[in-house]
Order: C-alpha cells, then sequence, then structure tokens
C-alpha cells in the first residue's frame, strides 16, 4: 500500500507570489509617475483590479511596499551584472550594456530619477536606501577602476575613486536627459565614450 502523501501548499503560495509580483509592477508604474508621496495605495489597488485591504494583506503599509520594489528592482540589476561581469573590464562592458537595456526600460528609469530626487530628503522613507545604493555602487565601480588601474589601463592623472563617482553622475544624467528628450540621448553611446575617456580602453556600445 503506498503512503498518501502529504497535501501541497505549492498552489497558494505559488498564486500568493504572482500576486506580489503583480502588485510590485503596479507600486512601480505609480511611484514612477506620482513619486511616492503622490503616489497612494488607491492608485495602486486600481491598477491591478483590488482593493486597498487586498494591497495591504500582502505589503503591510505604502512605505514597506516602496522597499518591496526597491528590493525587487535592484536584485534584478544585481542579478544581470553577476551574468555578465567577471572582472573590471568586463564589469564596465555590463553596465553600458545595462545602458542600452535601460533603454527599453523607461519606467525604471522614471522610477529612479523620480525617487532618488525625493529621497535627498533625509525623512524620505527611500532616504536610506539610496544613501546605501550609492555607496554600493561606488565601491562596485571603485573595485572595477582599481582593478584596471593595476594593469596600467586608467588615464593618468584619473584615480579609481574619482572614475567611479564619475562614472555614477555620468549615467546619472544621460538618464534625466534622455527621459526628457530620448530621441536625442544615446545613453549607452555615450557612455562607452565617457568610459573611453578616463581608461585605455576603447569602449562600444556594440555588443
Amino acid at each position: 500500500m503506498t503512503a498518501r502523501q502529504p497535501p501541497t501548499s505549492r498552489g497558494p503560495y505559488r498564486k500568493s507570489a504572482a500576486t506580489r509580483t503583480t502588485i510590485l509592477d503596479a507600486a512601480l508604474e505609480v511611484f514612477a509617475v506620482s513619486g511616492f508621496h503622490s503616489g497612494s495605495l488607491r492608485d495602486v489597488a486600481r491598477l491591478v483590479g483590488m482593493s486597498e485591504a487586498g494591497i495591504l494583506h500582502h505589503f503591510a503599509d505604502k512605505v514597506t511596499l516602496l522597499a518591496a520594489v526597491l528590493e525587487h528592482r535592484d536584485a534584478v540589476d544585481i542579478e544581470q551584472f553577476r551574468r555578465l561581469s567577471a572582472d573590471g573590464e568586463s564589469s564596465l562592458h555590463a553596465l553600458i550594456q545595462l545602458a542600452k537595456s535601460n533603454e527599453s526600460r523607461e519606467r525604471i528609469i522614471r522610477l529612479y530619477a523620480t525617487l532618488s530626487g525625493e529621497s535627498t530628503a533625509p525623512d524620505h522613507p527611500a532616504h536610506e536606501h539610496f544613501v546605501d545604493r550609492y555607496v554600493r555602487a561606488r565601491a562596485f565601480l571603485r573595485e572595477s577602476f582599481d582593478a584596471l588601474d593595476r594593469r596600467g589601463l586608467l588615464r593618468a592623472g584619473v584615480s579609481a575613486e574619482s572614475a567611479a563617482i564619475g562614472t555614477i553622475a555620468t549615467m546619472d544624467g544621460l538618464q534625466t536627459q534622455w527621459l526628457l528628450d530620448p530621441d536625442a540621448i544615446d545613453m549607452s553611446a555615450q557612455l562607452a565614450q565617457y568610459l573611453s575617456a578616463v581608461t585605455e580602453i576603447t569602449f562600444s556600445a556594440e555588443v
């Protein structure tokens, strides 16, 4: 006689995870367009066809929902970097490819442009997230440029620290200009040109 298998709860868990993802996508849309303060749970609920109570069943409040949106998006970008980068040079190539892929992710770019500006206020719910995000981004890029410096591939007078800060500033500035006038700005090509100017490597936006 075959032992009876215990009932599985995979179905409900899978459905719940899918619902959370749907809510996160809707919240991304709302926060990208309206920012955190103006975007409401009611707006998110309307997009997914749920009640506010339904949203709160999955996320305790709007602050928790914002944190989940940002963590989810960062996890996606980190996974892309892990697939594409193995050393300093490949990390910078991966960064250019990220800039290229961002040209098809207007909502994501708008979300970060909106929230990074808002979160300069110390009492903003995402303030610590963006402080930490920039700290980690500078550290990641500084390590990449340090690796190139050890190979003699940084331009004379350029430090790993200044190159890291300049790369982030370039990317942020390009994203803002692209949001305002996408036809006039090629983010990946401009980033490749900047990286070529601070290193002894000729970078290209072409794969």
